[in-house]
């Protein structure tokens, strides 16, 4: 992916700034050994073109959300942004169209706005614009990415970022001049950042599992076992996940940047060895059976000690059977089925429709009596 920043040039002005950002393009994936693996990175990189100043990083993949961070991260290091932000046409900020019939996604819109920036698409094939994107690639691979191993992606990024800062004060033979000086006139023809930058977060729905783990990008993380069963909202930043169930019970974790199908386990979380995990108060479902229908107090306690599924489906898959079967065939199955210690709901249920045949279709002629 590409993006150039462009800030409006007044005569007698210095050339305008341009920010690159490629981050989509297949030309950006790159084999590199991290955390003693083999593995495929892409880079995103930010060049001002008068300047020629240079940021990378590298992430594990790069959607909306990375795009949205890594800008972020970009902006400050450049220390500024400019009035026109120009892509080439890639799908994870174009909606539709290209060139300049191109529409942006509302979302990533909405995140120019919030710096002042608006997104413009160069040209399908525009070979010019093309051109300057390869020449950062090309440098970084060579020159940073080459020969190089990492322990992490925090190592990787931080040592990216002290080998932009090296590359920035270098002379630089192509343009005959420090990226840092000119920067300095260049500088001023950016736009100031908000003084207060919001965290990019991705915000989602989840349901704590029965071991106490809420799955996320094929990773688990733990939370309090009265959680189990439990919907929870997770907010994914840069740099850590946050699990919370109310206002007031929030759990936070470090974040891992890639699908490992990893487990994440605080100490808090993990239950004293030999002691069974308690839920201190009821289930949803167990308060709202209770409450529609009294009668069931004790076939639910049966069916939470004796049930073969997990106690938190089998009192959903009961709640259901409350509230969409009339009362009295309902209860009626249920007090046979607790005389025989019958908890399998599917046949509570067959139970269930047998007697609402019986007391609801009749047909002509016939009797309920059997």
């Amino acid at each position: 992916m590409l993006i150039w920043f462009l800030p409006r040039r007044t005569s007698g002005e210095s050339p305008p700034a341009r920010l690159l950002l490629p981050g989509g393009s297949r030309d950006a994936w790159v084999d590199l050994e991290l955390g003693g693996k083999k593995r495929k990175v892409q880079t995103a990189s930010a060049v001002l073109c008068y300047s020629r100043m240079l940021f990378f990083q590298c992430y594990p993949n790069f959607r909306r959300f990375d795009c949205k961070v890594f800008l972020t991260e970009a902006l400050r290091f450049m220390g500024g942004a400019t009035t026109r932000v120009m892509i080439d046409n890639t799908h994870v900020v174009v909606l539709r169209g290209s060139g300049r019939d191109m529409v942006p996604v509302p979302e990533m819109a909405a995140f120019g706005e919030r710096f002042g920036f608006q997104f413009v698409a160069h040209a399908i094939g525009n070979a010019n614009r093309s051109g300057r994107v390869e020449r950062p690639f090309h440098f970084i691979e060579n020159n940073f990415l080459a020969g190089r191993t990492f322990s992490s992606w925090e190592d990787l990024n931080l040592r990216a970022r002290e080998w932009c800062d090296k590359v920035n004060s270098t002379y630089k033979k192509h343009i005959r001049a420090i990226p840092r000086e000119l920067f300095a006139v260049e500088r001023l023809h950016l736009k100031p950042l908000p003084a207060w930058i919001p965290e990019v977060y991705r915000l989602q729905q989840r349901l704590v599992d029965i071991e106490g783990y809420v799955a996320l990008n094929s990773n688990r993380y733990s939370v309090p076992v009265d959680w189990i069963g439990r919907r929870v909202e997770v907010r994914e930043t840069r740099d850590k996940i946050e699990i919370q169930l109310d206002a007031r019970r929030l759990v936070t974790h470090r974040r891992i940047a890639e699908a490992e199908h990893q487990r994440v386990m605080l100490a808090e979380h993990r239950p004293p060895r030999g002691q069974r995990d308690a839920r201190p108060d009821p289930h949803p479902e167990e308060k709202a059976i209770i409450a529609a229908a009294p009668e069931l107090a004790d076939y639910v306690a049966g069916l939470k000690q004796r049930s073969r599924k997990v106690v938190t489906l089998a009192l959903r898959q009961l709640l259901r059977l409350v509230r969409e079967y009339p009362r009295e065939p309902l209860l009626g199955a249920v007090r046979d089925a607790g005389r025989y210690g019958l908890y399998d709901l599917d046949r509570l249920e067959r139970m269930i429709l047998r007697r609402v045949t019986r007391e609801y279709f009749l047909l002509e002629g016939e009797s309920g009596d059997d």
